[in-house]
C-alpha cells in the first residue's frame, strides 16, 4: 500500500510540475475555463432557488385553495342537510322559518343545480389535490 501511495504522490507531484512548465496563456486559459464553468453552476443554482421558491409558492397557494373549497364543500353539505331536515320537519300548513328562508337563500335555485355545484366543487377539489402531489 506504501508503494501504492508513493506511485500516487508521484503522479500527482508529475501533474503538478507539468502544471507548472505549462505556459503562462495555457494556465490563463485554464482558470478562465474554471471560472467559466464556475458562472454556470452559480447561474444553474440561482435559477433552481427560484424555481423551488415559485413551487414553494404556488404549493401553500394551492393548500389554501384546496382547504378553502374543502370549507366550501362543507358549508353545502351541511346547508343541504338543513334543508332536507326541515322539509322533513315542516308540515303543509307550517309557514318557512327564518332560518329555512337563508338555506334557500344559500341555495339557490334546486336541488340540481346545488349537486351540480357540489360536483364540480369535487373536480375542482380532486385537480388540487392532483397539483399538490404533482408539486
Amino acid at each position: 500500500e506504501v508503494q501504492k501511495l508513493n506511485q500516487q504522490l508521484e503522479e500527482k507531484n508529475g501533474e503538478i510540475q507539468q502544471m507548472i512548465n505549462q505556459p503562462p496563456y495555457e494556465k490563463e486559459r485554464e482558470i478562465l475555463r474554471l471560472q467559466k464553468s464556475l458562472a454556470e453552476r452559480e447561474k444553474a443554482q440561482a435559477t433552481s432557488d427560484v424555481l423551488c421558491r415559485s413551487l414553494t409558492d404556488e404549493t401553500h397557494q394551492l393548500q389554501r385553495k384546496l382547504a378553502s373549497t374543502a370549507e366550501m364543500c362543507q358549508h353545502l353539505a351541511k346547508c343541504l342537510e338543513e334543508k332536507q331536515r326541515k322539509e322533513k320537519g315542516k308540515s303543509d300548513d307550517q309557514i318557512p322559518t327564518e332560518k329555512s328562508n337563508q338555506v334557500f337563500l344559500l341555495l339557490p335555485y334546486n336541488e340540481t343545480s346545488l349537486q351540480a355545484l357540489i360536483c364540480n366543487l369535487q373536480d375542482e377539489n380532486r385537480m388540487l389535490k392532483q397539483k399538490v402531489a404533482h408539486v
